[in-house]
């Protein structure tokens, strides 16, 4: 029988389980936890650390690098003559000209010769970069369509900072142009979609919308120095009213370890866009210092978890769940997902190397099936490599070369992520020094079983927490996209 997953009904639930379990109150926003310390730059996707990393192990002709660089200089978008077609205002879902193609083309091409710089030292990438990112601020005032424009500014805002980030400092690089444009073009549409949703009713939009829009807001604080920004991306993972903040996108933990992605309901494609993004999120966080990663008792692993098994062909749990449908005034409905849709075990996305190198490199924790669909992906791609549509470029990519490592040397590994929500979550304590955050705030301790809400049910599910959501409705208010 459907579950109804009412936020009404969960925030009861949550609050009956964390009285009766003595879980403890959940730890306050990034902001509360560490008010002060400086950000680290580069400090996105990438540090200083890991593109020196990068730059050694290509060097040396070391494997995997040697092949993940591969993939990115076999990539026409890393090439040294790529030219910009800024626009001035750029649609995707309706307007004339609808050319977000030409966007997220260019961010890539800006990424991928920022990177190749990084690694080679070849000027002529770094200056193609720089001309890319300066073109698009010069000229871009704004982004337009339908509910897509949120998609648009969520995943090109976060895309254009890292490739911004990494260009920090360079000669002719107008940095304080490109943060402007960042934060009006892009971060504002960001913040007005995480607030208000497009009008439409909070459970309306897929997990992704949200994930998209937290990985521009995020982004946009690194790349600004802007603290109470990037504040505001990390309350909405920790406790967004959305879909994609993190109970609601994973709303059922089992026993076994394995987690429920909310969109496992819907199919295989957004599933994947949704890990993807929240591992971007959390990778972006971690090297500011903030460790979203071990958040709930790691409860990402537990939901990549799932979604790796299930890409793979195997059978994974799925609790029913209804959800609400439409915006206040316009048209609403209901819709009960039943079970996971259809998976296929040859569907790729460059999403998976920076997970599993985080959790059993960094953390040494066990996570077998995210390491068996990083390996089936390697050596990753980027932009251009998955297809020419936009789903295509909807990661950066590149993740052996970027995100492979070496395993963090410590005498004691930290624990792997206990099966239970209720259970004493450890790694905070027992994680290396090398293992820890990277940047300047160190909100490691805030994170683990002090932030649980556990809630006891049957059938081996051991924490529940969610919402509704909204199927798409084309032509309809707040119902279109991804």
């Amino acid at each position: 029988m459907a579950a109804d997953i009412s936020r009404r009904n969960i925030l009861k639930i949550a609050g009956a389980a964390a009285g009766a379990g003595g879980i403890g109150t959940v730890v306050g926003a990034a902001g509360t936890a560490s008010a002060a310390g400086t950000f680290a730059h580069p400090g996105m996707l990438h540090t200083r650390a890991d593109l020196d990393r990068m730059a050694a192990k290509v060097k040396a002709g070391a494997a995997p690098y040697r092949a993940g660089f591969a993939r990115l200089t076999a990539n026409p978008h890393a090439g040294a003559g790529w030219k910009a077609n800024p626009q001035p205002t750029v649609y995707r879902g309706s307007g004339s000209p609808e050319n977000y193609r030409t966007l997220y083309n260019d961010i890539h091409a800006a990424y991928q010769n920022a990177l190749r710089w990084h690694i080679t030292g070849d000027t002529a990438h770094a200056d193609t970069a720089r001309d890319v990112l300066n073109a698009w601020s010069a000229r871009l005032t704004g982004l337009a369509g339908s509910a897509d424009r949120f998609l648009a500014a969520g995943l090109y805002g976060y895309q254009f900072a890292n490739a911004a980030e990494l260009m920090r400092g360079y000669e002719g690089f107008e940095l304080a142009r490109f943060q402007k444009m960042q934060r009006e073009v892009f971060c504002a549409v960001s913040e007005d979609f995480l607030t208000r949703h497009n009008g439409a009713y909070i459970t309306n939009y897929w997990a992704n919308w949200d994930l998209t829009a937290m990985a521009c807001v995020l982004a946009t604080g690194i790349l600004c120095d802007d603290r109470a920004t990037v504040d505001r991306a990390v309350n909405y993972f920790k406790h967004g009213e959305g879909m994609g903040s993190i109970k609601n996108a994973i709303p059922v933990v089992h026993t076994d370890g394995l987690a429920e992605w909310v969109e496992a309901g819907r199919d295989q494609g957004h599933a994947l866009l949704g890990v993807g993004l929240m591992g971007t999120v959390c990778e972006m966080a971690w090297n500011q210092g903030i460790d979203l990663y071990g958040y709930d008792d790691s409860r990402f692993l537990k939901g990549a978890e799932y979604v790796a098994k299930w890409s793979l062909g195997g059978d994974v749990p799925f609790t029913p769940y209804s959800r609400r449908k439409g915006a206040p005034g316009v048209w609403s409905g209901t819709e009960t997902v039943t079970k996971a849709a259809n998976a296929d075990p040859a569907m790729v996305r460059p999403i998976w190397a920076m997970i599993a190198n985080h959790y059993t490199k960094r953390r040494g924790r066990p996570a077998p099936y995210v390491t068996r669909i990083a390996a089936k992906a390697a050596p990753e791609g980027g932009g251009g490599d998955y297809g020419p549509n936009s789903g295509g470029y909807d990661q950066l990519g590149f993740g052996t070369l970027c995100f492979t490592r070496d395993r963090a040397s410590t005498s004691a590994p930290s624990s792997s992520p206990s099966p239970s929500a209720s259970a004493t979550a450890s790694s905070s304590s027992a994680a290396p020094s090398s293992a820890r955050p990277q940047g300047g705030r160190g909100d490691l301790a805030a994170t683990g079983s002090g932030e649980l809400v556990g809630v006891a049910a049957a059938g081996g599910i051991a924490a529940l927490a969610g919402g509704l959501l909204l199927l798409r409705r084309r032509g309809r208010a707040g119902g279109e996209g991804s």
